[in-house]
């Protein structure tokens, strides 16, 4: 009992840890930006205004910052406007970007995961590899890769599939290439750890019960891999949504996302308050849904239910 009671402090501890970064590096900074995104600038070039008016006692909070992320110019459609085509585009390019990374990433961490135990570090090492160069260089790269005057073209001219250059570069093609190229590891990471762990005999009962190797992997590896799909999924959907280099670098005047308007706001029209108000709407747009998917798969869980 004595050492039982002992051993609190140190679980408090461990718990307290994770929340106490929680709060300083996501809480706060939130809080910040939730403050901004009420303030009246005004002239001021500085954003930290304060929001209580102490000579007429009230609290002057700037809702235009929001309001105007929604307001449809006249004439246009209610659900056209420059900030929605932004969030619709960003969660468009995201979603696409994760069922890519999905769609290539689901048989590398298959196959690592079904390989040797004695080659498995140095297939890891190949994933984690391009962690080793600069974000930006890999970005680079690409545009030297898809370029006019790139590897790519040339070598379709030079074995004569074209007569001259094919447009790569800053289209919708480039930008989900570059995207999916940067965080294609973080699908096949978190897909590897979940399956290896997977008891492969399993399949093989699925064999001797007569089901064909696809009904076996679509009935019995696919659903034990659920838990690595959803956060491969998210640790992908979540930073695509708000990336702001790579269709910088990659992408054409058409496929501006929300990171770049975000940009603009800050930095060009020096607009403080409207920008922290688009990432405020933005966080909303993903932390949401996920808190309430979350909150009702646990529920299910500890019902018992499927």
């Amino acid at each position: 009992m004595a050492a039982f009671q002992l051993s609190l402090p140190g679980k408090r501890f461990v718990i307290g840890v994770p929340y106490l970064w929680l709060f300083v590096f996501f809480f706060l900074p939130f809080l910040i930006l939730l403050y901004i995104s009420f303030v009246d600038m005004g002239s001021d070039i500085h954003p930290f205004k304060p929001l209580w008016d102490g000579q007429a006692g009230v609290l002057r909070l700037k809702y235009e910052n929001y309001l105007s992320i929604f307001r449809v110019t006249e004439g246009a459609p209610w659900f056209r406007t420059l900030y929605i085509d932004a969030y619709v585009r960003s969660i468009g390019y995201a979603l696409a970007t994760a069922l890519l990374c999905l769609f290539i990433g689901y048989p590398f961490a298959y196959f690592i995961a079904r390989s040797a135990p004695s080659v498995r570090p140095a297939l890891l090492l190949m994933v984690m590899l391009p962690f080793w160069t600069s974000f930006l260089l890999r970005v680079y790269a690409w545009k030297g890769l898809l370029g006019d005057n790139g590897v790519i073209n040339r070598f379709f001219m030079t074995v004569g599939l074209t007569s001259e250059p094919v447009q790569m570069l800053y289209t919708n093609v480039s930008m989900l290439v570059g995207m999916t190229y940067v965080y294609l590891p973080f699908m096949v990471l978190p897909l590897y750890a979940n399956l290896v762990k997977m008891d492969f005999r399993l399949l093989e009962a699925a064999y001797d019960l007569g089901a064909t190797p696809f009904k076996a992997f679509w009935l019995v590896t696919v659903p034990l891999s659920k838990a690595g799909i959803i956060a491969g999924f998210m640790l992908v959907f979540i930073p695509c949504v708000g990336e702001f280099v790579i269709p910088s670098l990659l992408g054409g005047p058409s496929n501006l996302m929300i990171g770049r308007v975000v940009w603009d706001e800050m930095f060009t029209a020096n607009d403080w308050p409207k920008a922290t108000a688009l990432a405020v709407v933005m966080i909303a747009l993903i932390v949401v849904p996920l808190a309430l998917y979350y909150h009702y798969t646990g529920d299910r869980s500890e019902g018992g239910k499927p």
